[in-house]
């Protein structure tokens, strides 16, 4: 059966289109709605003038209706539930799952302990590896940092109350609901200042330029291990397409606190933030555009959620969520 010139002029501009719509947001997270919100994140997250409304996350390593989705907060503690937990349970669980696997895969085939990986693994496929080998070592290196910290105990965030519209930060990233409504049970409102906000838009800078030049130990630093697979997926994603993205300029231009709560020894603040970058994606050989614009700035509006640990306080605030904003219907 033959196609006629017409057919195959469709399908190829048909592939065209789909390539051009898979590469024209390139930045962190777009057009995504992922992670977790501790508690919270299958509920939906307070409008604002910012953002009316969030879509909903649909990636998540947080699952609806299980003791991990609050934390243990929306239950009362068991003699089971108190138990120490897995070191390498969650993330680190996974992580170190693929790694087992892949070495059962070489030894089973008489190829050594990581031997398997040259019989059915591709370029992309070691730097997965390589990839989740030095996840597995950051969380390792996490969990002895935690375990040498002790606890603090403080109060609420930036140590003071709300300030007036015009103070430093707050003349562009407003506070507006603290608490978001009623929070489930062991969750309490926690109060954002200053120092709280001038942290959440130099993150938004520093990860969006982290992610433009494939910084992955920066990013690391920056996000909560959840967020840092998804954004070390789309990077390999990236490199097998032979593009890469340049991102930068991210530049703050207005924000709402949606809520801010506590649950056990957990920090989470969700922020509505609309701002400004350029964002192109170019071919990695040529340097060609494929998409986007290297000197023009587009707008964004988007959901991020911050998470800090008081278990790790050098570690302060990580993005943990990213949302996209619910379109209206038409």
């Amino acid at each position: 059966m033959r196609f006629s010139r017409l057919s195959i002029l469709t399908l190829a501009l048909a592939a065209t289109s789909a390539m051009m719509i898979d590469l024209a947001d390139a930045r962190v997270g777009s057009g995504n709605n992922s992670g977790s919100r501790g508690g919270r994140t299958y509920n939906s997250a307070p409008s604002t003038n910012t953002a009316p409304k969030a879509a909903p996350i649909d990636r998540s390593m947080t699952q609806p209706g299980s003791p991990s989705a609050a934390q243990g907060v929306n239950r009362p503690a068991t003699p089971a539930a108190a138990a120490a937990p897995s070191r390498f349970g969650g993330f680190g669980g996974m992580l170190m799952g693929g790694l087992i696997g892949a070495g059962l895969f070489g030894l089973l085939s008489g190829s050594g302990l990581f031997g398997g990986l040259s019989g059915f693994a591709s370029f992309l496929g070691l730097l997965v590896q390589v990839g989740l080998i030095g996840g597995a070592i950051w969380l390792v290196v996490s969990f002895l940092r935690r375990r040498s910290q002790p606890a603090l105990a403080r109060g609420p965030a930036g140590g003071s109350g709300p300030h007036a519209p015009g103070d430093n930060m707050l003349s562009r990233l407003r506070q507006g609901m603290a608490t978001g409504g009623a929070g489930g049970v062991g969750q309490s409102a926690l109060t954002i200042g200053p120092a709280d906000y001038e942290a959440f838009e130099k993150l938004l800078s520093d990860i969006q330029t982290a992610y433009g030049r494939e910084d992955t130990e920066a990013l690391g630093g920056m996000t909560t291990p959840e967020m840092f697979s998804y954004f070390s997926k789309d990077l390999a994603e990236n490199a097998k397409k032979g593009v890469r993205n340049e991102i930068g300029e991210a530049k703050l231009l207005e924000g709402d606190l949606a809520e801010a709560w506590q649950e056990g020894g957990t920090d989470y603040a969700t922020v509505a933030m609309r701002f400004s970058l350029v964002d192109a994606t170019v071919d990695r050989a040529t340097g060609r555009v494929v998409s986007g614009d290297r000197t023009t700035p587009q707008e964004v509006t988007e959901i991020w959620t911050f998470r800090r640990d008081e278990r790790a306080p050098e570690l302060g605030w990580q993005l943990s969520a990213i949302q996209q904003p619910e379109m209206a219907a038409a």
